[in-house]
């Protein structure tokens, strides 16, 4: 395994930012920045062998600083939505910035995504662990909340994400990453001809604003069934379907089955042959199939559209935390959060 450093520029206030690239003996590589601990890069070989940069990003520093897509992002401390940015623990009322209507989205407008994270590559191994400290009462949160996380890849092509920290008080932790995957290459175009599949008995239905109902429905007989591979286009725009008009297609939590770290989901690109497998420790996973992609041009100038790329963001139910029949996100005083999601990535003929 091979690490390289590089610089990528300065933040506006200054601040030094690193690439750090890791490549395996295959040629396949991952490109993560001590900024947000983004991850800028993942390029895995297609059925013919070329290496393809299979997600989203961008080129510069300055349009990942603005980065309205949350493209490759680390997402903490908590991930998805909050209904009306407010939760409450051990009796105490916590408010969060509101950022998406009245609720709050990925924790707010100054995520994890936009701080320095401490760098240390670990060559031998393939990884990189990225560290913080997000003290008490940042962006809303109690608890002094010590984080790391740690991203790998084998030799495998497995991409490895790793999260762990310890907080001193109880607070909310649910984190994910927030890459956008197009597997015949990014800037290639619709992912509609994707195939998918995902191992989620249950989805869990949104009303206003996305927030989840509060149950769980069954996938069967729904466009949410992905239990059996089919194409991402194929219901998307389902006629009469409540829930993807509300959402202007999928951007959806599915319930996943099993417990521990299990494979959760497949995906294949049409054109590359680019197949990956998602494992997760988690609950849940949230299908975005990239309704609303806007903003700056991406890397080599590419003009990314709505659906354009597809998200699948492992973590707890979206609003759990006021959700008592939802898996709780709340980790207590002293005790380890440590979750692990791999995407790995082979071919398909």
């Amino acid at each position: 395994m091979k690490i390289e450093v590089t610089e990528f520029g300065h933040t506006k206030d200054g601040s030094a930012v690193e690439a750090y690239r890791i490549t395996n003996s295959h040629g396949a590589y991952v490109t993560v920045l001590n900024y947000g601990a983004i991850v800028k890069d993942i390029a895995v070989p297609d059925k013919d062998g070329h290496i393809t940069d299979v997600v989203l990003g961008y080129d510069t520093l300055d349009k990942y600083e603005t980065n309205p897509n949350f493209f490759g992002a680390c997402i903490g401390r908590s991930g998805n939505r909050i209904a009306n940015s407010t939760f409450t623990i051990d009796g105490r009322e916590y408010h969060l910035t509101e950022n998406e209507g009245h609720n709050n989205l990925h924790s707010g407008p100054d995520g994890f995504e936009k701080r320095i994270w401490k760098a240390v590559p670990q060559e031998r191994n393939g990884c990189v662990s990225f560290s913080l400290v997000s003290p008490d009462g940042d962006q809303g949160f109690p608890g002094n909340f010590k984080v790391t996380v740690t991203y790998m890849l084998t030799e495998q092509n497995k991409f490895k994400i790793h999260y762990e920290g310890i907080s001193d008080a109880d607070t909310v932790a649910n984190m994910t990453n927030h890459s956008y995957f197009n597997l015949n290459g990014e800037g290639s175009g619709s992912i509609l001809d994707h195939s998918v599949l995902i191992h989620a008995d249950g989805y869990t239905p949104v009303g206003e604003g996305l927030i989840p109902v509060g149950s769980v429905a069954p996938v069967a007989g729904t466009p949410f069934d992905f239990r059996e591979m089919k194409k991402i286009g194929r219901d998307i725009a389902a006629n009469g379907n409540e829930q993807l008009a509300l959402a202007g297609g999928f951007d959806h939590n599915f319930a996943l089955n099993g417990e521990g770290l299990r494979n959760v989901a497949e995906a294949v690109g049409d054109r590359s042959g680019i197949v990956m497998t998602v494992m997760t420790d988690q609950p849940g996973m949230q299908f975005y199939a990239g309704n609303y992609i806007s903003g700056p041009a991406g890397k080599h100038g590419h003009e990314y559209k709505p659906r354009d790329g597809f998200a699948m963001e492992t973590q707890h139910f979206p609003n759990s935390v006021n959700t008592p029949a939802f898996a709780s996100p709340v980790i207590a005083a002293g005790s380890k959060y440590s979750t692990t999601t791999c995407y790995t990535f082979g071919t398909r003929k």
